[in-house]
């Protein structure tokens, strides 16, 4: 038995050593996340490393100064092995701290970006109002929980046809307490209180590279922000691929919008003024349903429904689909292999009218909604030069504002968690929604100069 004993402990690694191993790994992500591997197959764990490290740095260094703690007790100074990865470690937490700087100065370069379409027939507040529902217990949790304040009402079936697939939730401020207490003794009856005024509606729409994904998964720190600033929020689910082939996606979020045109009312909700976002497939999606507004090839059976929005906002968008050196490409060979096969079920080179369709890129107009464009300069999933591309296109043609910011060492998904950046973003975005509401609300036509933002450094 002792001999035994004596063996396992004779395999055992040293404490020392097993803390610098981890503190390797802890910088290799750290290095990851500010020189992300765009090549696939290492794009998508390149994504997962930086936006979790470039979104959570504060409290990665904090759980790994707790951890260093641990080991201390357990003897990893001990030896030299120790030391070293004690010091491997301070320069890893060093290079976390830049990304919290780089988070908390986003809001710069949101800033910079409104300052580009600012004028007087686009409003766009100069100090933009914080976000009021990140508070600082939010942002140390990250995870973007409901507050109390937040009501929401699952599961409407938008189309009609019990399909789990065709149902959105709408979210929206509670009823206060004096709202629905009884009162405590007879009065004087008051004058009646005015109706409260409509509220301007949000629709969400999510990712999830059009297979995967659900509407209570994404969005939430900016839909929770803009309840909080009196607006009504929708997120809705829609078909997913490979048990549904393209036009299917389009087709249910243009059903879904027309639905809250015709609905959204009875929630509270303006339907004359409606606004559109989403992340990824679901930026891809909102910016294709804001600039194919009565295209009644992604509107059949509801060919006369209003699906116009008056505003977009796409998350790092995948906005050219085609098969081209230009579109695809662009992202290696998966991207196309995954719409080939398991989105549109047919090739580019087959078929590439249906891809070009598709892309948001190749279907500007002059009458397009203004538009803000959000991406990372680090996004391994859909390269920046995508974002770049489609602003420009864009631009060069709307007569609405087109804003765009570029957001430093940002990864894909830097909207999802409660993090400084996204605080940033969120108060950005709620600016330009107002200065679109207020130009919404003009009789006055859209002035006709193209106004483009390109800010990144």
């Amino acid at each position: 038995m002792e001999r035994r004993a004596g063996g396992i402990q004779g395999m055992m690694v040293p404490v020392p050593f097993v803390y610098l191993g981890l503190a390797l790994l802890g910088a290799a992500g750290v290095l990851l996340t500010y020189r992300p591997v765009r090549s696939e197959p290492l794009s998508v764990p390149s994504f997962t490393v930086g936006f979790l490290l470039g979104e959570v740095p504060l409290q990665t260094i904090a759980w790994q100064v707790a951890a260093t703690v641990v080991f201390a007790v357990f003897g990893a100074f001990d030896g030299w092995a120790g030391w070293l990865g004690l010091a491997v470690s301070i320069v890893s937490w060093t290079g976390l701290l830049g990304l919290a700087v780089s988070g908390w100065r986003a809001g710069r370069v949101v800033e910079a970006a409104l300052a580009l379409v600012r004028d007087d027939d686009f409003p766009i507040p100069s100090d933009p109002v914080a976000a009021e529902w990140d508070n600082s217990w939010r942002l140390s949790r990250a995870v973007p929980l409901r507050g109390r304040s937040v009501g929401v009402t699952k599961n409407i079936d938008y189309w009609g046809d019990g399909d789990r697939r065709h149902r959105l939730d709408i979210y929206r401020a509670r009823r206060t307490a004096s709202e629905g207490a009884a009162a405590p003794a007879p009065a004087p009856a008051p004058a009646p209180a005015p109706a409260p005024a409509p509220a301007p509606v949000m629709v969400y729409i999510h990712g999830g590279a059009w297979v995967m994904g659900e509407k209570r998964e994404q969005g939430k720190p900016m839909m929770y922000e803009l309840v909080s600033r009196g607006w009504v929020c929708v997120a809705i689910n829609y078909r997913l691929s490979p048990k549904s082939t393209w036009p299917a996606h389009i087709v249910d979020a243009k059903k879904a919008m027309a639905w809250v045109k015709a609905h959204i009312a009875e929630y509270g909700g303006d339907p004359s003024f409606v606004a559109v976002s989403g992340g990824s497939a679901g930026g891809h999606l909102c910016a294709l349903l804001a600039l194919t507004a009565g295209d009644a090839s992604f509107q059949p059976g509801f060919e006369d429904a209003d699906t116009s929005v008056d505003v977009c906002v796409p998350f790092y968008g995948v906005m050219d689909m085609t098969g081209s050196d230009e579109g695809a490409s662009r992202y290696g060979a998966g991207l196309l292999e995954l719409l080939e096969k398991r989105v549109m079920k047919t090739s580019a080179a087959e078929h590439p009218e249906i891809f070009r369709a598709a892309s948001p890129t190749y279907r500007v107009h002059a009458d397009a909604p203004p538009f803000f464009v959000l991406h990372g300069q680090n996004d391994t999933l859909v390269p920046v030069s995508v974002a770049r591309t489609f602003v420009a296109a864009l631009g060069a043609v709307s007569r609405a504002p087109v804003a765009y910011a570029e957001l430093p060492l940002a990864q894909h998904a830097f909207d999802i968690l409660a993090s400084l950046r996204c605080r940033a973003t969120t108060a950005g975005v709620a600016a330009f929604l107002d200065a679109a509401r207020w130009r919404a609300a003009q009789p006055l036509p859209p002035t006709p100069p193209s106004r483009v933002s390109d800010v990144h450094d």
